[in-house]
């Protein structure tokens, strides 16, 4: 299992302040919809993207980095146990500014790449890859000094994109917290 990221420097204006861009979170969350329910707990980098810098430089409010993370999901199994599940991924994220600049709140929206260790199977849902795209949506918010620490509400949905049925997807609800690095 390995991960590629492309890490470079992202606009100044999209940084306030915060080193290169870089950061280091964690995750925490629920899968949303579903009668029982499965918990994610998550870490991860985010790093800079250098694709198209000259086009970064002019978008403004708008920039795209990396988010390079490792997962843990508990989930309850067919057979009435538990079980865990670890998950790799990678995903482009599109990063907005809500306002002027210098403004602590944003907007993210992300696709991706993720990959599991075993098929997920809840009493309700069966996963039938073990590989899955994923889209995020999350809004949030930056303070502290310099703006070095974040802290958002996120939407994700995992789905094998219709590769193979049955195709039934997972929904979460997550809180992050990061931090400049």
């Amino acid at each position: 299992m390995a991960a590629v990221a492309v890490s470079a420097t992202m606009p100044a204006a999209a940084q306030e302040g915060t080193g290169d861009g870089r950061r280091v979170y964690m995750e925490g969350g629920t899968s949303v919809l579903h009668t029982q329910s499965t918990d994610s707990v998550t870490a991860g980098v985010l790093l800079p993207s250098q694709l198209f810098p000259s086009v970064a430089r002019q978008a403004g409010p708008l920039t795209l980095h990396w988010d390079v993370w490792a997962s843990h999901w508990q989930a309850p199994r067919p057979d009435g146990t538990d079980a865990g599940y670890s998950q790799i991924g990678a995903t482009a994220m599109w990063r907005h500014l809500l306002g002027e600049p210098g403004t602590p709140w944003f907007l993210e929206l992300g696709l991706g790449g993720t990959l599991m260790d075993r098929l997920y199977a809840t009493p309700r849902n069966r996963f039938s890859t073990a590989f899955q795209f994923t889209e995020v949506l999350g809004l949030g918010y930056r303070f502290g000094e310099r703006q070095a620490y974040e802290l958002s509400l996120r939407l994700q949905h995992y789905s094998n994109g219709g590769i193979k049925e049955p195709n039934p997807g997972a929904n979460f609800v997550k809180l992050r917290f990061s931090m400049a690095w």
